[in-house]
């Protein structure tokens, strides 16, 4: 990861930071975790672009919203960027933890739909049927 990268809990960026992203193992078969903290933006979309990069061979990857507190169009596309790549080689890519204002600005755009929405990470990855399920927001 980068220098930008939390290396505690992921759900706060570092002292001086105003984003942060730390991936962990979710589960022992090919499913990561991605925990963001702080604002999400174009200045800020660096580290979460890799993290997404290194995560392209992942069955599944996991984005914790929880710690974050802004999310643009940068975010966002980034986010469907991964998706498309991960569908692509047969994996996924899940959000959990969506609080206001993020929710809302996934909700407005109409991509919360796209996207399997939980309330958060230990629903998302306790689902064991979610490799079969496509899309919705029906777990948030």
């Amino acid at each position: 990861m980068s220098d930008d990268a939390d290396d505690s809990t992921g759900e706060r960026p570092p002292p001086g930071a105003r984003f942060a992203v730390r991936a962990r193992p979710g589960t022992p078969d090919a499913v990561v975790v991605l925990e963001l903290g702080g604002e999400l933006d174009h200045d800020t979309a660096g580290p979460l672009r890799r993290a997404l990069d290194e995560c392209a061979r992942a069955r599944r990857v996991v984005v914790d919203c929880s710690g974050l507190t802004f999310c643009d169009s940068t975010g966002l596309n980034e986010l469907l960027r991964a998706r498309v790549r991960l569908r692509e080689t047969g994996g996924f890519l899940d959000l959990a933890g969506l609080h206001p204002p993020v929710d809302r600005m996934f909700d407005i755009t109409g991509a919360r739909t796209v996207f399997r929405v939980y309330a958060d990470a230990a629903e998302a990855l306790a689902d064991e049927d979610a490799r079969t399920r496509d899309g919705g927001d029906a777990h948030a």
